[in-house]
């Protein structure tokens, strides 16, 4: 069986828009986004299940992702290809699914994990658009996956119960950070990343182009939030809230 993990490098602490170019910046450090590394782990567990196949990454972003990249074959993974190219930068949901389902459509996999979001965009539909493009079905929300008889079967959770989904392969699933625990590398693993195959592709080694449709128009700080009272706790701040809600005629 070969699976195919769509992963993503994104920024580490507090996130900045960058007002120069009204995109997130990027140019601190990165780290492999905690949701992708739930769809890493579940490919490692879908493969032994199998009794054997191969695991291979599918990102696009800077020549820097690599470094998440070597986390994810580290914890297992077979090995990587990575788009990167600076007539991508600023790509938006269009552009970025048009890349990652043409290099899906060169990989032929039997099943394409995802994350559920991502950390910095917490969009959690790319998964959907890729799969729209590769006219394949599609999971979302896993908690529980089962693979087996040319079959994906995804057990997720509702607001009224469970539902559980089976799709024929190929398939897309995307899984929720409920499905496992990822596993931390071996120091093994993390030597043996260094010598897997990581392959690099630009935007023409694919015939793609993955310009954003949308547009960043302007960008301010938010409106202030007008008069406030601040009431500090002396022993008497239930009287004092009591009062000021009356005050407003809030009660």
């Amino acid at each position: 069986m070969k699976i195919a993990v769509c992963v993503k490098q994104v920024p580490e602490g507090t996130k900045r828009i960058d007002r120069a170019t009204m995109r997130l910046d990027r140019s601190g450090e990165g780290a492999l986004n905690a949701f992708d590394a739930h769809a890493v782990e579940e490919a490692l567990r879908v493969k032994d299940a199998a009794g054997g196949g191969e695991i291979v990454l599918v990102s696009m972003g800077p020549a820097k992702a690599a470094d998440a990249l070597r986390k994810a074959l580290a914890m297992g993974a077979d090995r990587s290809v990575l788009v990167t190219d600076d007539a991508a930068a600023g790509a938006d949901l269009v552009g970025t699914s048009r890349v990652l389902a043409a290099v899906l459509e060169r990989e032929q996999a039997d099943l394409v994990l995802f994350g559920q979001q991502a950390a910095d965009a917490d969009g959690a539909v790319l998964w959907s658009a890729v799969a729209e493009r590769l006219r394949t079905p599609v999971i979302s929300q896993v908690a529980e996956l089962t693979v087996a008889d040319g079959k994906a079967r995804g057990k997720r959770q509702t607001e009224f119960g469970y539902d559980v989904i089976e799709a024929p392969l190929p398939a897309v699933v995307a899984v929720s950070d409920a499905i496992n625990e990822p596993r931390y590398p071996s120091l093994k693993g993390i030597m043996g990343a260094k010598s897997k195959p990581q392959e690099t592709l630009t935007l023409a080694d694919l015939g793609v182009e993955a310009g954003a449709k949308t547009e960043v128009l302007a960008l301010s700080d938010p409106p202030p939030r007008g008069d406030t009272t601040k009431i500090e706790d002396d022993g008497n701040a239930a009287a004092q809230i009591v009062e000021f809600l009356a005050e407003k005629r809030l009660l």
